[in-house]
């Protein structure tokens, strides 16, 4: 792979929540090892080890059980600093001494910039730590990462049914008459995302004739939110993502589901997943892509 792409995905997994996937062309056998491999980098979600909404006023940081927000024993000072939000902005003040670093620059304090609006949020880190500022649905909080983290370290595997050809499926792209926005409930409750729905998707499986609606990633990709008669038994109870290639000039669409994968929050809990909207949960099994991740003893 080449040190353009890594540099893509990367960028996606610091940034934004979930993006367009940039090589969905590859095969099912060669797409599953990329993604495990990033799940295992030090941008990974499995880095993911921390995550507190902030509320107008000071919260203080640093490993002091005390803290506002505690980070790590041993891997952050016992008093950092603190954040200041004052519902739209967040500031963070350094204790004197603390050496720190943001967007690879030294630190001496002041506005961190979020990933509201699809922008890139400022990156603050000291030593295995960095931490960025999160805005889901008005609510904005802080996203701890930790090179060491315990989901980093007792990983072992993702686990996937065998590939099989009948579920890579073509199906037809219905659009709305105006895309729908809509506030997305995620895996923590009170936590909306807000996502593009441009329109819904007609195809078949398992003998039947299926719609959902989809997601908009990019304008040559559809992202699929969906459950299934496995979820919750042989796959993941919330649901399953899939990135559909749209072919604008005939409104048809490729979904792949060897490639259906797990969110983020089957691997950390403090990822902020949206959940598949109720229209959403196919009545087939889809005996295809990702497994329920297990930590083995």
């Amino acid at each position: 792979m080449s040190i353009k792409s890594w540099v893509i995905i990367a960028t996606m997994l610091t940034t934004t929540a979930f993006a367009a996937d940039p090589l969905a062309k590859e095969s099912p056998a060669d797409y599953r090892k990329r993604i495990e491999t990033v799940l295992k980098s030090d941008t990974g979600w499995l880095t993911v080890a921390g995550l507190h909404w902030l509320k107008p006023g000071d919260t203080t940081v640093g490993s002091d059980p005390k803290s506002g927000f505690v980070l790590p024993a041993a891997k952050a000072p016992a008093k950092l600093g603190a954040f200041n939000f004052d519902g739209k902005t967040v500031k963070l003040k350094l204790e004197p001494g603390v050496a720190m670093t943001v967007n690879g620059k030294p630190f001496a304090g002041g506005v961190l910039g979020d990933d509201s609006h699809d922008k890139t949020a400022d990156l603050a880190v000291i030593g295995d730590l960095s931490m960025i500022i999160i805005e889901r649905g008005g609510k904005y909080g802080i996203r701890l990462r930790d090179k060491t983290s315990k989901y980093r370290k007792e990983f072992t595997h993702r686990t996937w049914f065998p590939v099989k050809p009948e579920y890579k499926v073509t199906g037809k792209f219905i659009p709305y008459p105006q895309p729908k926005q809509l506030r997305v409930p995620t895996v923590i409750e009170g936590v909306i995302e807000e996502h593009e729905a441009p329109g819904e998707i007609e195809f078949k499986l398992g003998g039947k004739t299926l719609r959902a609606q989809v997601l908009k990633a990019d304008p040559n990709q559809l992202w699929l939110i969906f459950r299934d008669r496995t979820s919750n038994k042989s796959t993941y109870p919330a649901g399953r993502f899939l990135y559909g290639d749209w072919n604008m000039a005939d409104n048809t669409v490729v979904f792949d589901f060897n490639k259906a994968y797990n969110p983020p929050c089957a691997f950390t809990p403090f990822a902020t997943c949206p959940l598949p909207p109720r229209q959403n949960s196919l009545s087939v099994p889809v005996e295809a892509g990702e497994l329920t991740y297990h930590l083995e003893p």
